[in-house]
């Protein structure tokens, strides 16, 4: 069961990140718009974070790759969590709308989710579900 459900989420994490991938390339105004004012090149950034996306997405779907990519989309994660904060926190609008914290809160929150996930769907770690190939737990 637990094989099924990591799988389905493991799929699921791949499409999210290949389709903001594909608006980050698409589409790079909204988030170049959140962009903290002390991120150099921003636009090379934006373009950047989308190949990224991309290809964690792809790694994913790849066996051989599915650890390095869980590993990689985590650490992506953690590094765009600043825009996140700046987005909230400078309160500008994005295509006219500001969105207010019924919006930021819940995405704040949930970027330890995402990065866990990316590592739990991609059997990086077993954490917290134990079992013999948990790298988090201390030995018994």
């Amino acid at each position: 069961m637990r094989a099924r459900v990591r799988t389905a989420l493991r799929w699921l994490l791949a499409l999210g990140y290949a389709y903001a991938g594909y608006r980050h390339l698409a589409t790079p105004a909204p988030f170049l718009a959140i962009m903290p004012p002390w991120v150099p090149m921003p636009a090379f950034v934006v373009a950047a974070t989308g190949i990224a996306e991309l290809a964690g997405a792809l790694g994913l779907a790849i066996p051989a790759t599915r650890k390095v990519a869980g590993w990689g989309l985590a650490l992506y994660a953690l590094c765009v969590w600043p825009a996140n904060f700046h987005h909230a926190f400078a309160n500008m609008a994005i295509g006219g709308e500001v969105l207010g914290w019924w919006y930021h809160a819940p995405r704040l929150a949930a970027q330890p989710l995402i990065i866990w996930w990316a590592l739990w769907a991609s059997g990086a770690v077993e954490w917290p579900f134990g079992g013999p190939r948990s790298r988090l737990a201390p030995p018994p």
